[in-house]
């Protein structure tokens, strides 16, 4: 009976000895939690004076839900209405998130892989580098002919992106969180 109650003790220990459990302290950085409402301290691009009608065909009005546009003619892009990018799939490069960008000099049967450069930075803390996938072309009936890239976030924090295209550049600020 005594030994009954060691037991949860005992498959604690060997869950993290055989790396099934990870103690909170072991974690890497990227892993732990947040701190409360990182956002707060974070200047994140919302809806207002900057925010965009893109032309036709694209309606006027938000993109997609609780999004606005954001960007000029040249290079515009959909962002949450609240600034904070939340609940994207972890992987081992980090936080996941398509970003999709448009433009009117994009030419979708011209440009299967646009040459869109896009580039982030954390601006509240020290983090890897983001990772930036190459530029393709998208097309689906809610967001017409795109360019798309996947960004993989290293740590959750306060991070602006700028994307770059054909003369015309376009930053954000974002607040990523778990």
């Amino acid at each position: 009976m005594q030994n009954l109650r060691l037991l949860p003790a005992l498959i604690a220990i060997g869950l993290i000895l055989t790396g099934c459990a990870t103690p909170a302290a072991a974690r890497p950085p990227e892993t732990q939690p947040p701190v409360s409402n990182p956002s707060a301290n974070c200047p994140v691009t919302l809806p207002g004076a900057a925010s965009f009608e893109a032309p036709a065909p694209f309606s006027p009005n938000a993109p997609f839900g609780d999004q606005f546009w954001f960007g000029t003619e040249n290079l515009w892009t959909a962002l949450p209405n609240n600034g904070t990018w939340s609940g994207l799939p972890l992987n081992p490069g980090g936080y996941t998130q398509k970003v999709f960008w448009w433009s009117k000099q994009f030419s979708f049967e011209d440009e299967p892989q646009p040459n869109l450069v896009v580039s982030g930075k954390r601006l509240d803390g020290d983090a890897p580098a983001l990772h930036v996938s190459r530029a393709t072309n998208a097309e689906a009936g809610d967001i017409g002919t795109a360019m798309l890239v996947g960004v993989d976030f290293p740590t959750v924090g306060c991070w602006q992106i700028t994307g770059q295209y054909k003369g015309s550049e376009l930053s954000f600020v974002v607040s990523v969180e778990p």
